[in-house]
């Protein structure tokens, strides 16, 4: 079995690739490589240069694999339809010019989700009149990333968007064939919407194809539920923290995957402000020598 670690531009903060505040593309590819990461994921596209020579000689200088790319686009939204397939080309195409496998999909924060964050119970639900279109258009942009462009495809569960919560990824995993739908696994952000990391992968273990690692902080989640804190209030106050130091049991983690014979990359992802003063690169270091002292 080989298990590589990677890390992503989102643990810089880069989360759209227009924000001002975002640090320079080279900048993070550099600094990932010097945290001692030998992949990093495209972010989001756009960020990092669309010229495939630009950016293969960039991650040939750091000696960093491209992993793969998200699609982190308002599926939930038909107004938005365009935007997003505009993103799940281009991202594709990307990938495809360097040789990445993973193809990752998430439904962005929705203003009608984010307020409830964390709480399935309280959060606003889909009926079946918007839930199959919404489906529908999660399974378009699957089947085009797996048989159009041979990558990957995972479906990623995201906190304040409208694939969050167990049943919601229970029954899209249900409703859309695994030959062009799998899972990319975030640790992190099952747990903050109240369930158990590693209970969720002994039971999808056979469709999870990619593996995003992010903690929480148990004390803000609490917290943020006892106060029913939003989305963003609830990243202001550090909700995602190191590696090792949140509510995701990681070595059990590592045994799910070892016992499963995981081969392939698992991606470090600390979400952060860019604008906060964060320690970017010593959290990157932190985040890699915790999960080097627990066998990865």
């Amino acid at each position: 079995m080989t298990i590589r670690i990677g890390n992503a531009p989102c643990s810089w903060g880069v989360e759209f690739a227009n924000d001002p505040r975002n640090p320079d593309w080279k900048s993070v590819l550099k600094q990932c490589a010097e945290a001692g990461y030998k992949g990093i994921e495209l972010g989001p596209v756009g960020f990092m240069p669309e010229d495939p020579a630009i950016l293969a000689d960039a991650l040939a200088e750091h000696d960093l694999t491209l992993i793969g790319g998200v699609v982190f686009r308002a599926f939930h939204d038909p107004d938005a339809w365009d935007d997003v397939k505009d993103g799940a080309v281009r991202t594709c195409k990307a990938l495809v010019a360097h040789g990445a496998k993973h193809l990752v999909l998430i439904d962005s924060i929705s203003p009608r989700r984010a307020p409830t964050a964390g709480r399935a119970g309280e959060s606003e639900q889909m009926q079946d009149i918007e839930w199959a279109p919404f489906r529908d258009r999660i399974a378009t942009i699957a089947r085009m990333g797996a048989e159009e462009y041979g990558l990957t495809v995972g479906i990623h569960a995201h906190a304040a968007g409208f694939m969050d919560f167990e049943p919601e990824l229970d029954r899209l995993l249900d409703e859309v064939s695994e030959d062009i739908l799998k899972i990319c696994f975030d640790t992190g952000h099952h747990s903050y919407a109240g369930y158990d990391p590693v209970a969720f992968m002994k039971r999808h273990m056979e469709r999870i194809s990619y593996m995003h690692f992010k903690d929480i902080d148990p004390v803000v989640k609490a917290r943020a539920i006892e106060n029913r804190t939003g989305f963003y209030d609830a990243c202001g106050q550090g909700i995602f923290c190191n590696l090792g130091q949140g509510d995701v049991d990681f070595p059990a983690v590592r045994q799910v995957l070892l016992d499963a014979n995981y081969e392939g990359w698992c991606t470090v992802e600390q979400d952060c402000d860019p604008s906060m003063g964060t320690d970017t690169l010593g959290d990157a270091r932190a985040n890699r020598e915790y999960l080097q002292s627990i066998g990865f």
